[in-house]
């Protein structure tokens, strides 16, 4: 694994802290950019599609009989159920995107967080709190996409996973977005940066500098 060009992220936070918001305005920043090459991994799932939802570009959308097969047959990287729904990312697709240098942002659970960083330790954790659980609560209403005994269940959810913020080596309060979008590519940046990234990025100057070409 420490062959891979690009980086894995994991940004994982409660329903409503605002984690989706983060990574589409991060991908919209850099659109186009071949420096810094990055994109969401488009996860499979058993839930119904949202308005505005399209399947193969916000999700793969599969019954819950094709998403079990799919685990026998070891197609996922991680997978977990949350709210009585699968979820789970390909293995094959993240790893072969990373070897092509692209940077990939994966938008799962704890639970996910924790299968996918046992088979690749570099991978960088994000966890995204909200200010409060009133402010958490609020969010859930305005995006008017769930009824209010789904975000109750949402709700009466937060705080156990958030239990799990320690599980990750980066924290970010999302309170005001501008703020919070500033330190998600901070800590990208940084992630980029590594000796062992940089070396592989640009062996040819090492190389040239040392004397080695």
């Amino acid at each position: 694994m420490a062959s891979l060009l690009g980086n894995l992220f994991i940004l994982a936070a409660p329903s409503g802290a605002g984690k989706s918001s983060l990574i589409k305005a991060l991908m919209e920043k850099y659109e186009g950019n071949a420096n810094t090459p990055m994109q969401v991994s488009v996860s499979h799932t058993t839930r119904q599609p949202r308005p505005g939802e399209v399947d193969g570009v916000h999700y793969h959308f599969v019954t819950r009989e094709q998403f079990e097969a799919l685990i026998e047959q070891g197609v996922f990287f991680e997978y977990a159920e949350v709210f009585g729904n699968y979820y789970g990312t390909s293995r094959v697709t993240i790893e072969q995107t990373l070897y092509r240098g692209i940077d990939v942002f994966l938008d799962i659970d704890w639970q996910g967080a924790r299968q996918v960083t046992k088979l690749m330790p570099d991978t960088c954790g994000i966890f995204i709190l909200p200010p409060s659980l009133d402010v958490l609560e609020q969010r859930l209403n305005h995006r008017g996409q769930d009824s209010d005994e789904v975000i109750a269940s949402r709700m009466a959810k937060a705080v156990d996973e958030m239990s799990h913020f320690n599980e990750f080596g980066h924290i970010i309060i999302n309170d005001d977005f501008a703020t919070a979008l500033n330190e998600l590519e901070a800590i990208v940046t940084a992630q980029r940066l590594r000796s062992a990234k940089q070396q592989i990025r640009h062996q040819p100057l090492f190389d040239s500098l040392l004397g080695t070409a």
